[in-house]
């Protein structure tokens, strides 16, 4: 039996809790500090009572806390792609040879057991110039790092950070070499995920479309930027800049929400050009578009699911002080709003983050949607009793329950909407 204990480890704080502790922000909640161990052996860390958790490389879970301490290690290019890497955590690793091959200046610093920082590569000063900066040349080696840097814009971006030119340069080789052609369907859905979470998601879009991944990986999306719009509709006129705008005002909400926010107007992408800047008919065109992106990252059927219903009908809760209670209880029905009322109320969302995604209306007000949920609380209360379905068929008994959420609906006072409600309303 060893007489070493865990506190007699070579043990760094790293990565992420160090930078944000020196930006003065909170660390993510629920998100663990991350530890490198220098000098140890995994035989070592399992005979103090560490549990072995790395498939690829020696990283445990610490018997009390729970947190991740893995071995100080290098890596080594073997083949293209994220997964061609050998790796060596030997106990002769240092600690500078394990933070070199970081992605980023600004996550490649450590403290020691006293709190003194470690950062040979220049993190503290780029986090003092909002430079996101690679730490070496093996960046290139891994494309799943493009999209983290552009995740991290999308995190950093409100405090003023911006991609090094050095970088910028870097990943738009990457692109022109092929390199990202070797990214995942499954990996890159996991970082459009959490970037959708962060405080300005256009950011991480803007990013990838700047270094030219974008047109590799959504050119659904990437085509939109250069599209006109009608100004009286939007006053920014191009696509891809409202659906920034409109990503940008959904920030916050439940992702599902977000990525609805983000290809409800794929449609506009392929409005013929004799007919522009109108874009008839661009909510139906974009379904099947936004059905092809659902398959292509295997997007979860929840969110597949809104995003389609928010691109088909979002036009009709932009219009719906203007609808007859025929089409709006028609809306609620094809929205699956009677069954699923929590799923409606994301669909309102989305559709007034589009609205309010327009320049000079980000903080107007959206009363159509206090106006949907009033016509869903009337018409989703008509109940029958026994003695109205008695005799009747089931097409007699789905006739006549439309009929009376339709008289429901139209019961409804529009005026206090309506004098809430600015101009113009299509997007």
């Amino acid at each position: 039996m060893s007489s070493k204990s865990i506190n007699d480890l070579n043990v760094f704080l790293v990565g992420g809790a160090v930078r944000d502790r020196l930006l003065g922000v909170p660390q993510s909640p629920g998100r663990d500090r991350d530890w490198v161990v220098v000098g140890s052996t995994p035989e070592a860390m399992t005979a103090l009572g560490f549990k072995p958790v790395g498939r690829d490389f020696p990283v445990f879970l610490h018997p009390h806390t729970r947190e991740e301490y893995a071995l100080a290690r290098t890596e080594r290019k073997t083949a293209r792609g994220y997964h061609g890497f050998s790796f060596n955590a030997s106990p002769d690793v240092t600690l500078e040879q394990d933070l070199a091959r970081r992605d980023l200046t600004i996550n490649a610093m450590a403290e020691d057991a006293s709190g003194r920082l470690i950062d040979p590569y220049g993190g503290q000063r780029d986090l003092q110039d909002k430079y996101l900066r690679h730490v070496s040349p093996a960046f290139a080696e891994d494309p799943v790092r493009i999209l983290r840097v552009a995740r991290f814009m999308a995190r950093f971006a409100p405090l003023g950070f911006r991609v090094h030119p050095e970088t910028q340069a870097l990943m738009r080789a990457m692109v022109e070499n092929g390199e990202v052609d070797a990214l995942v369907a499954e990996r890159v859905w996991a970082e459009l995920r959490r970037a959708l979470d962060e405080p300005r998601p256009s950011a991480f879009i803007e990013t990838l479309r700047e270094c030219g991944v974008l047109k590799k990986l959504l050119p659904e999306v990437d085509c939109l930027w250069g599209i006109p719009q009608t100004e009286y509709w939007h006053p920014e006129i191009d696509t891809g800049v409202h659906v920034m705008m409109a990503l940008d005002k959904a920030a916050g909400l439940s992702t599902d929400v977000t990525y609805a926010v983000l290809v409800h107007d794929l449609g506009k992408g392929v409005t013929p050009a004799d007919i522009l800047p109108s874009h008839r008919g661009h909510e139906s065109a974009g379904v099947p578009l936004v059905r092809d992106v659902n398959r292509r990252f295997r997007v979860p059927r929840q969110f597949g699911k809104l995003a389609e219903t928010v691109c088909r009908w979002h036009l009709h809760s932009h219009m719906a002080l203007e609808l007859t209670p025929k089409t709006i209880e028609k809306l609620l029905r094809v929205t699956d709003a009677y069954r699923n009322p929590d799923r409606f109320e994301k669909f309102l969302q989305a559709c007034q983050a589009d609205s309010q995604g327009r320049k000079g209306w980000q903080n107007k007000p959206y009363p159509q949607a206090d106006y949907l949920r009033a016509c869903l609380q009337a018409a989703g209360g008509v109940r029958f009793d026994k003695t109205q379905l008695a005799g009747k068929s089931p097409m007699a008994i789905h006739e006549s329950l439309k009929k009376q959420r339709r008289q429901a609906i139209a019961a409804v006072d529009k005026t206090p909407f309506l004098t809430r409600a600015p101009r113009p309303e299509p997007v």
